[in-house]
């Protein structure tokens, strides 16, 4: 068994360019320690301040030495995760907990009569395409697509898919290996074949992707990303634009229909009317919750209604009527409706005006409007008629998330429910009752969190606000200071962390640990001020909530600095590189998955410029300080005892480049004087997590697991769960 503590960073080895990554490797395995990275300083200035780093040559992934560097620092990793104590019960305790649970929907969509279904069902490695006649007939499913048929390797995914009008076919974008590059293929509903008509490049990893079809399902508009020369190579990841496809006809010969005017970062999706004759393009400026909108009417041409400064953040047809959720000096949100006889925004009118609630999204039915609202991290649904008459409320699972809502036959809907401590479950709500039943749609697990209790607090953070903290701990628990805590956090992109059911969480909670969530700013949780209170030049405020949240654990005796993990990805993971650059000493162990570390180069990858209305730019003198004052990698101090960290990254990341991961290592393992150890765990075959396969899942909890129990001193008692129902 090989002792974490004494692997550390040995400052003697020298890496020399041009080592064959067998020889780093080797070296690696050698000496028990990672192989050190070669410091070549570059210096940039940025509005008068000169900046050095040692590590941007790990940028490079078509420079050998930066691939053989990353292969032995995976070997290292695999050598320390490999021989973690518990690891093999550990395995077979996520396996289960993963396998075990039973099948979940997702991505509904009713159409013709008939409902449609992405399908995740273990052991199988990817989620499916089926359709059934009712939501209470599972037993008439019948498979449309299954990737795993496609690809034995299991890495091929749906990203998304639209059937025609007529239920007849269906639009089904097919990526791989967790690049989120997908072509559309069109499929027949009735045989499950394949019909030709592929069309390339219409989905990416952050623009993601669309189509609509006609009424008479003839053709369909796309969203097209550039092919071939069309642009210049650092373009071909931008300026999404729409096309128009004629079934039968050549790709070649497909329409341009609108997106030259469209910015550099846009981001499309389509929105119809019921009947199909009215078309909307919903187009965001990035990731940043700038949306305008464009119309095209029957027989039409494209109209913009709506721009950037007049703040409608989505909207959607009725039959009669477009809806619009507004954040036009309404921070919460407002609906709006403006008949389709009329569609110019000065004939809007407010039918659900700013409450007390954030009204975060909607759907329409024949007679009413479904509101989902955010409430600090819980949602609510609230029922309204189409002149905003408030109707009965839907009944919902308590301290709950509300997932998708969707329009079923008349004005009955279903609707995705689950907490902490219940599986996710369809729901449908009768409208003529009031009443909510649920239906043969749901999910059992192996996890069962009888003892469990779910416990929210308002944690005060640096400036005085309040912060939501939900604390998951078994009954009973004592808090003396002693119990192993793992806090998750985002706070990011106007993205809410909502009550969810996560059965790994089981893992954590048996061992005697307690799991807490914190609802910083950055995200929706209260609407936008709380998303403008979190980022840009505000983006210390999340780092700073996130801090109290963790003090709040330990002054309230939950645990101690010795006992406390911290955990986040991507914009999450960001936050752990600044929580634990700023706070060092005031954690045990550190998970970062697909995080962004180097905030003075994000905006130089293909993604990073969709961050730029969330983050902000160097361009901008101010916008730099602030980004220059948090900037993980740029904040590690040498000689500083940084805890244990866990880096989790994928080659084929659409979303974050792995370079971060990269030279966040590099510069850690370089500067840390505790014996804890730095770990990066390079994924060759998977990208942001979405795509990833389940064994790739299961592997990568494994060492997430393994890493923290050993870590914070679990000792890790093999469970084994009741049978499922």
């Amino acid at each position: 068994m090989i002792s974490l503590a004494r692997l550390r960073v040995v400052s003697a080895i020298v890496v020399v360019a041009g080592l064959p990554a067998l020889g780093w490797v080797q070296q690696a395995q050698r000496q028990s320690a990672p192989p050190a990275a070669l410091q070549r300083p570059v210096t940039t200035e940025y509005h008068g301040v000169k900046v050095t780093e040692d590590y941007r040559w790990l940028e490079d992934w078509d420079d050998a030495d930066v691939r053989a560097w990353s292969e032995a620092q995976n070997a290292y990793a695999r050598s320390v995760l490999d021989e973690l104590p518990h690891a093999p019960e550990i395995r077979e305790r996520v396996r289960e907990l993963l396998s075990a649970a039973s099948v979940d929907y997702y991505g509904l969509r009713w159409c013709a009569g008939r409902l449609f279904a992405v399908k995740y069902q273990p052991p199988k490695q990817q989620p499916f395409l089926v359709v059934m006649d009712s939501p209470d007939k599972p037993d008439t499913e019948r498979v449309i697509l299954d990737p795993g048929r496609l690809d034995a390797e299991g890495t091929t995914a749906i990203d998304f898919y639209v059937p025609s009008p007529d239920a007849r076919l269906v639009a089904v974008s097919l990526s791989q290996h967790g690049s989120e590059s997908g072509d559309v293929h069109i499929y027949d509903v009735a045989t499950g074949n394949e019909v030709g008509d592929v069309i390339p490049r219409v989905n990416g990893g952050t623009a993601g992707g669309d189509v609509a079809w006609l009424p008479d399902a003839s053709g369909f508009y796309y969203t097209r990303y550039p092919r071939g020369n069309e642009r210049p190579p650092a373009d071909m990841n931008f300026y999404q634009q729409v096309y128009f496809h004629k079934l039968g006809t050549p790709i070649e010969d497909d329409r341009y229909e609108i997106g030259r005017q469209f910015p550099r970062i846009a981001e499309i999706e389509f929105e119809t009317t019921p009947d199909r004759r009215y078309l909307l393009a919903e187009v965001a400026n990035g990731d940043g919750g700038e949306f305008d909108h464009w119309v095209k009417p029957p027989d039409g041409t494209w109209t913009q209604l709506t721009k950037f400064a007049d703040k409608i953040v989505h909207a959607a047809f009725g039959a009669d009527a477009l809806y619009m959720l507004s954040h036009m000096d309404a921070p919460r949100g407002k609906l709006l409706r403006i008949p389709l006889a009329e569609l110019t925004l000065d004939q809007a009118a407010t039918i659900v005006p700013e409450g007390d609630v954030v009204l975060e999204r909607f759907e329409i039915t024949p007679t009413r409007l479904y509101v989902v609202d955010q409430i600090g991290g819980p949602q609510q649904i609230r029922v309204f008629d189409h002149a905003g008459r408030a109707q009965k409320p839907v009944d919902i699972l308590p301290v709950s998330s509300v997932g998708q809502v969707m329009g079923l036959e008349g004005d009955d809907i279903l609707f995705r429910n689950q907490s902490y401590t219940d599986p996710p479950a369809w729901y449908r709500f009768k409208a003529a009752q009031a009443t909510t039943v649920k239906t043969a749609l749901r999910s059992t697990s192996p996890a069962d969190f009888g003892d469990t209790e779910v416990v929210r607090e308002l944690v005060t953070s640096k400036d005085g606000t309040k912060v939501p903290l939900n604390i998951l701990r078994r009954r009973g628990t004592k808090l003396d200071g002693t119990s192993s805590t793992l806090l998750y956090g985002y706070g990011g992109f106007n993205a809410s962390l909502t009550p969810g059911f996560r059965p790994l969480t089981r893992i954590w909670l048996e061992q005697g640990g307690v799991y807490a969530v914190a609802n910083l700013r950055g995200g929706s949780e209260f609407g936008e001020a709380w998303h403008l209170a979190g980022n840009l030049a505000n983006k210390q405020n999340v780092f700073d909530d996130f801090a109290a949240c963790a003090r709040y654990l330990i002054d309230a005796g939950y645990t101690s600095p010795n006992k406390l993990a911290i955990m986040g990805g991507s914009n999450g993971g960001l936050l752990m590189g600044a929580a634990m650059t700023q706070h060092p000493q005031l954690f045990k162990a550190v998970v970062s998955a697909v995080g962004i570390y180097d905030m003075l180069r994000v905006e130089l990858t293909p993604n990073g410029v969709f961050n730029i209305p969330e983050y902000g730019t160097v361009k901008d003198a101010a916008q730099f300080r602030a980004l220059y004052a948090y900037s993980p990698y740029h904040r590690v101090v040498d000689e500083t005892p940084y805890p244990a960290t866990l880096f989790l990254t994928g080659a084929n990341d659409p979303r974050v480049a792995p370079w971060h991961s990269r030279k966040m290592t590099a510069r850690l393992q370089a500067a840390t004087s505790s014996d804890a150890p730095i770990l990066l765990r390079t994924s060759a075959k998977s990208g942001h997590g979405i795509g990833s396969s389940l064994d790739q899942r299961i592997e990568q909890q494994v060492d997430i697991y393994a890493f923290l129990f050993h870590e914070l001193g679990v000792g890790y008692r093999p469970v084994t769960s009741p049978k499922s129902p």
